[in-house]
């Protein structure tokens, strides 16, 4: 499930939120869903638990994660607002990059081209 690259600058915890996140958008990690339990992912990917204790409690935070005492870390079954709100971040990116574009005299047909490359050709395109 999660792929720890001990060599990256990202800190581990930071990189098991990101990959949580992605699994969540990409609906791998559905409404409901039990996350690894600490311990176990512990011993799997041989990291200190408190670093993914860490994780757990920052995608609690971000309204990702909601933890039972006692039965683990589930992903929300409100899990929707969280896609809904990237979705808007998301959108915002590119109206802003848009705006930079044409502040530099980009036309808008080169601005479609290029968006329309990614969904034809997947070009730029990182999971």
């Amino acid at each position: 499930m999660f792929q720890i690259d001990t060599m990256s600058r990202t800190p581990v915890y930071e990189q098991i939120i990101e990959q949580t996140e992605r699994m969540v958008r990409l609906g791998v990690l559905k409404p409901g869903d039990q996350m690894p339990s600490v311990r176990g992912l512990s011993i799997r990917l041989s990291i200190n638990p408190n670093t993914i204790q860490k994780a757990y409690t920052e995608l609690d935070r971000r309204g990702i994660l909601v933890t039972v005492a006692g039965r683990g870390a589930f992903v929300r079954e409100d899990i929707g607002t969280f896609i809904l709100r990237y979705r808007e971040e998301t959108f915002e990116k590119i109206r802003t990059a848009a705006a930079e574009l044409r502040k530099l005299g980009v036309p808008g047909e080169e601005v479609e081209a290029a968006v329309r490359s990614v969904y034809e050709d997947g070009k730029g395109v990182s999971a």
